[in-house]
């Protein structure tokens, strides 16, 4: 990569980190996307201020030709979109050549949810009564009782937990605090982990951390994904299942039962109810699944 684009990336980056305030998950997704593009600059030899939309429109395509998916393309537009509207505003290019591009239309895509039955099933396969296995099955209990994101959840500190009142708080995107409340079965959970499994994955040590991984320090997202692949596979779901998957089981599952929209965007922390909106729509599919399977004249 040139050391004129190597530059702008890092400019923009430490812009989007003091001026907008943007979290380290999100710079990151951006600087991937932005090295992989000056990558493709550098082979084609060429300029920031020779890209043009004729050059942005090659390089989505030759995305697609990788096989990326769609959701990848729609991401690497919004990417290149912020960084040359940055540009621009620095004057380091002349025009954005992102204004001639129109994003690829995002297919309405439905997370997958599990069901209660599920949820049951991979709960009873992460019960081993050993260390690794209170503090899976106790990590399980929250996500499920909570919603919390998996970044939430690594971020999790003992002082967040105000168990005696039964709720926690986190910090959660843009840097907003929300309270939520935590279930009896997921606070019994996390007093077994205490005072068993977090004492012995601390080997005397002191971490400000809830979860903590073999060595004794804070838990990774990556760890996080491996446990959950692990005991889905375990358990015998067939279906794909990510740790989101857990946060949208939440949402369906007290949507199912009655809870107020307004309060699903609350306890999730979604600034825009039309997010919270997507698990409407989970319902009401699984609610034409229910009547197809039990109503006699489906």
């Amino acid at each position: 990569m040139t050391q004129e684009v190597d530059n702008a990336i890092v400019d923009y980056l430490h812009y989007i980190r003091i001026e907008r305030g943007l979290s380290d998950n999100t710079i990151k997704s951006y600087h991937q996307d932005l090295v992989r593009f000056g990558q493709y600059l550098t082979v084609e030899k060429l300029t920031l201020r020779q890209v043009d939309h004729i050059v942005i429109l090659a390089w989505l395509n030759q995305l697609r030709q990788e096989g990326k998916s769609n959701s990848s393309v729609i991401h690497m537009v919004t990417s290149l979109r912020k960084f040359f509207g940055y540009l621009t505003q620095e004057k380091i290019v002349a025009h954005n050549p992102m204004s001639d591009v129109r994003p690829p239309k995002k297919a309405e895509h439905l997370p997958a949810v599990l069901t209660v039955e599920e949820i049951d099933q991979l709960l009873q396969v992460a019960v081993e009564d050993t260390t690794l296995g209170i503090r899976n099955r106790t990590l399980l209990e929250v996500m499920y009782a909570t919603g919390l994101r998996v970044s939430e959840l690594v971020n999790l500190k003992m002082s967040d937990l105000h168990l005696e009142l039964g709720l926690i708080q986190t910090i959660g995107k843009g840097d907003k605090e929300r309270i939520i409340p935590i279930g009896e079965v997921a606070i019994d959970w996390l007093q077994r982990y205490f005072k068993t499994s977090r004492i012995a994955l601390l080997k005397e040590r002191e971490s400000p951390y809830v979860f903590l991984n073999d060595r004794g320090h804070q838990i990774t997202r990556q760890g996080i994904w491996k446990i959950i692949k692990k005991l889905v596979l375990n358990a015998g779901i067939t279906k794909d299942v990510s740790p989101h998957t857990l946060r949208h089981s939440f949402a369906t599952h007290i949507l199912e039962n009655g809870a107020d929209l307004r309060i699903v965007q609350e306890l999730l922390g979604h600034a825009d109810i039309s997010t919270t909106q997507i698990y409407t729509h989970i319902s009401k599919k699984r609610l034409s699944e229910v009547y197809d399977e039990y109503h006699p004249r489906a």
